[in-house]
């Protein structure tokens, strides 16, 4: 499991922290700041849900007429901490590859 922190920007939260495990879900959510109540309820609503579903679920929310969101802020930080899996991932097949081990099937 892979821990993430993000500081969101135009939304009252200070601080978004979250982990994603090795099937790509989400765990731990806590937002420092913002509306307590509501950002309880997306920590508790996405525990355990499949991260890239979340992100685009969350993605373009608004908060009044702010052009950004704690949610949409959020969905930013998850997006990012995919990429880099992805990243982490592939770095690890390629040193294996180059090791000459293979992974079993």
């Amino acid at each position: 499991m892979h821990h993430y922190q993000y500081q969101p920007q135009g939304v009252c939260a200070m601080l978004i922290s979250f982990a994603i495990d090795e099937e790509k879900k989400l765990h731990d959510v806590h937002f420092s700041g913002g509306c307590n109540g509501n950002l309880k309820a997306i920590g508790k609503l996405v525990e355990g849900q499949d991260a890239a579903h979340i992100a685009d679920v969350l993605k373009g929310n608004l908060c009044g007429k702010r052009q950004t969101s704690c949610a949409d802020q959020f969905s930013i930080a998850v997006a990012s901490a995919l990429q880099q899996e992805s990243m982490r991932e592939d770095n690890q097949r390629r040193e294996s590859s180059a090791s000459g081990l293979s992974p079993e099937l």
